[in-house]
């Protein structure tokens, strides 16, 4: 079964900070909460590890209401934005720090510990000082100290937003394996869409301490639920299109997006949307454009289609410059279809 968040409120004071959730997290399922700095996630995760207490709603465990169980007690691991390691401890002694509590003996311990290390590639690292470690192996010793005693449900908030962005790219990665490998059931806060569809089996957005929708990554980024949560995705222009047969059409052309009901629909492009292409239809101008590190961003004024400027995006090596004529191709990538207006 797993965990169940029934029309979960949190308040603090008249500030509602999480309002009639619901939420379902199964067994070995990885499901990411995400949403916008103050929406209620990390409330709710926390409302969830038992630190906040609800309003109203309940927060069961196969079915049993958690209300008068600790903390310490529900068999939950938690790790935070910055680890909350033990800096007077070694890299062992923070890991067993929870096999130490369950009274699992020293050959148990030692044994555990060194296949967490393994597993999170930090094999050798028992006897090495906190203070010694980079940022991106504070987090991983955090993860496998959470790990350690095999606890029915994880909680991550935000553990990677401290990191460098290469960093936090890859660890996200790793994060990902980890948490296939140990078959974990996991519950991760996370502002970063990237790292939601990194880590994640299923997506619940949050928008002002509700739940607006849940669905599998790419069912998320391809069909939002409604303008907000596809600006939240990145989706800058909306435009009205007619769906027939699998194709859609609108003021910049017909493009290829199978699945998609027939009849009206709203599209959201994202800068993705409109590629630089030499043999593309779309003919604009270059008014501005910005160095990513794989892309160039660019703001194009449409001859025709659109009153005013897009966002489109060129290969490094043949990027037009601000003036420059340029033309655009529709990528189906790029596109999210909203509901039906």
């Amino acid at each position: 079964m797993g965990l169940a968040v029934r029309d979960l409120t949190v308040r603090y004071g008249q500030l509602t900070a999480v309002s009639g959730v619901h939420l379902e997290v199964a067994d070995g399922e990885v499901v990411a909460l995400l949403g916008p700095s103050g929406c209620g996630k990390s409330t709710l995760l926390r409302a969830v590890a038992g630190l906040e207490r609800p309003a109203a709603g309940a927060v069961c465990w196969d079915g049993a209401d958690l209300a008068p169980v600790a903390v310490h007690r529900r068999g939950f691991g938690l790790v935070f934005q910055d680890g909350q390691l033990f800096p007077h401890r070694d890299v062992a002694g923070n890991v067993e720090f929870g096999l130490r509590m369950a009274g699992v003996d020293r050959a148990g311990r030692r044994a555990r510990v060194a296949e967490l290390l393994d597993l999170l590639g930090l094999a050798g690292y028992q006897d090495r000082r906190i203070t010694e470690l980079s940022g991106g192996e504070q987090q991983r010793v955090a993860l496998a100290r959470a790990l350690a005693p095999r606890p029915r449900l994880l909680l991550l908030d935000e553990p990677l937003s401290a990191l460098d962005r290469a960093l936090r790219e890859q660890l996200a990665l790793d994060l990902a394996r980890v948490l296939r490998v140990s078959g974990s059931t996991a519950l991760v806060v996370t502002h970063d869409h990237d790292e939601a569809f990194t880590l994640a089996d299923r997506v619940a957005l949050m928008r002002v301490g509700r739940i607006v929708q849940t669905g599998r990554p790419e069912q998320v980024w391809r069909a939002p639920a409604d303008e907000h949560t596809a600006r939240f995705l990145g989706c800058g222009t909306f435009l009205p299109a007619t769906a027939a047969g699998g194709v859609v059409s609108c003021a910049l052309g017909t493009v290829a997006l199978p699945g998609v009901p027939d009849g009206p629909v709203r599209l959201g492009l994202r800068p993705t949307a409109l590629r630089s292409d030499h043999g593309g239809r779309l003919r604009g101008e270059t008014l501005a454009r910005v160095h990513r590190r794989d892309h160039v961003r660019l703001l194009v004024r449409l001859d025709a289609g659109l009153d005013g400027p897009v966002d489109a995006v060129a290969g490094i090596a043949d990027a037009p410059e601000a003036g420059d004529p340029v033309r655009l191709s529709l990528d189906p990538d790029g596109i999210a279809v909203l509901s039906r207006p």
